[in-house]
């Protein structure tokens, strides 16, 4: 999968930093690149506030 590759680059031709690798129409479905390496990226963590205290507090504020 294109997108979580480190030679991906969205803005460059054909998103894909290496000049042997061949064109790839559907960057997000499996393919088999002999190019591939998987990209290191660090995980941010959750939002501060979680989604169902958010909702909790717009449902007690709507009905009172």
């Amino acid at each position: 999968m294109c997108l979580n590759c480190v030679q991906y680059d969205p803005r460059i031709a054909y998103q894909c930093k290496d000049r042997r690798a061949e064109e790839v129409a559907e960057k997000h479905m499996a393919n088999y690149c002999e190019w591939f390496e998987m990209a290191k990226r660090t995980f941010g963590g959750v939002a501060a506030e979680p989604r169902e205290d958010k909702a909790r507090d717009l449902l007690k504020k709507l009905l009172g």
